[in-house]
């Protein structure tokens, strides 16, 4: 039974945008997030496509067959070394005798260059750069990588298609997610350090080295018997530690800078909408307590502005004789009778 290849994207699978789906990359990204995903079997990576470079290669079968007979044979060849007495643990100077250690790495070297002309000749020369990403982190980095592929700093690059591991089913505590971010050859030394430069200087990640498609599919990993290196490229074999250290400082300054510039303008946004609404509320009117005269029987004691009194018009009475005044009570006042002369 051939190994299942991760490397390839199953057909009609839910987990997977491309620049012919049906929702905007923004949309799927927000609804389907590697922390909140759980694999159950079914949906172990989360995939987004850019350009597909992957569709074309051939070869892929023979590819795999003839790399598992070399990785077979090696992983024979390194267990003869270490069972192989006449071999010494330590090399001779003197006799030019070369220890087990070094026959055994000078076995690996050979079988990665044969790993190479195997891939080559077969024209199965895609592969991925490994990334991986802590449980709180990997939403924000994956999101980060998958738009800046369709649309951002890597799709000028060769890199054409990105994909994340989910969540496990169960909780595992200091669980890693892995990132990939396909090429279409993992051999072009050029295109692969563009790629690079762009994850550290863009993205700040941590780079776990470039790993073969054909080396996956075979099952050589970082514990394979074979001893096999299990990546093509290291990161200091492609960049020196102090650029990798310089670009990943410039991004991580630039970021702290633009949210520095987001914090100071949104105070700004606060403070004149804060302004404006100032502005736009009418000012309630105080009112004045009127001074009032102590002497005043009407005076009010309420701090509203008492009413103002009516002017009382001084005229002359037009007769001598006293006028019968009004109650305030309803009864009216009789006149008095005068004396008869």
């Amino acid at each position: 039974m051939a190994p299942k290849n991760e490397d390839v994207i199953p057909e009609n699978y839910t987990y997977e945008w491309s620049a012919h789906s049906d929702v905007p990359l923004a949309d799927f990204l927000t609804k389907y997030k590697p922390s909140m995903v759980q694999n159950d079997g079914t949906k172990p990576w989360i995939w987004v496509r850019g350009v597909d470079s992957s569709a074309g290669v051939k070869g892929v079968e023979e590819a795999v067959k003839e790399a598992s007979t070399l990785l077979g044979e090696v992983s024979k060849r390194v267990e003869d070394i270490k069972n192989d007495d006449s071999i010494p643990v330590r090399s001779s100077k003197k006799t030019g005798a070369r220890s087990k250690k070094e026959v055994r790495e000078q076995t690996q070297a050979e079988a990665t260059e044969k790993l190479k002309e195997i891939s080559e000749r077969h024209g199965y020369v895609n592969g991925k750069w490994l990334i991986f990403a802590s449980a709180d982190r990997v939403d924000v980095i994956w999101s980060s990588i998958a738009t800046s592929l369709t649309s951002g700093p890597l799709k000028d690059t060769s890199a054409y298609c990105t994909k994340v591991s989910t969540s496990p089913e169960n909780d595992t505590p200091n669980y890693q997610h892995v990132i990939c971010v396909y090429m279409p050859n993992v051999y072009d030394k050029d295109a692969v350090t563009e790629v690079m430069k762009v994850l550290l200087r863009n993205h700040g990640v941590n780079l776990s080295g470039v790993k073969s498609d054909l080396y996956t599919v075979i099952g050589l990993d970082s514990k394979h018997s074979s001893g096999i290196p299990s990546t093509v490229w290291k990161n200091t074999t492609l960049l020196k530690d102090s650029e990798i250290k310089e670009m990943k400082e410039a991004f991580f300054s630039e970021l702290s800078a633009k949210k520095a510039a987001a914090s100071e303008t949104k105070a700004q946004d606060a403070a004149e909408s804060s302004k404006a609404k100032a502005v736009a509320e009418p000012k309630k009117k105080v009112l004045k307590k009127k001074v009032q005269d102590d002497d005043d029987p009407f005076a009010s004691d309420e701090g509203d502005e008492a009413p103002s009194k009516k002017p009382v018009s001084k005229k002359k009475p037009a007769s001598t004789k006293k006028r019968p005044q009004e109650d305030e009570s309803e009864e009216e006042v009789q006149p008095k009778k005068g004396r008869r002369k």
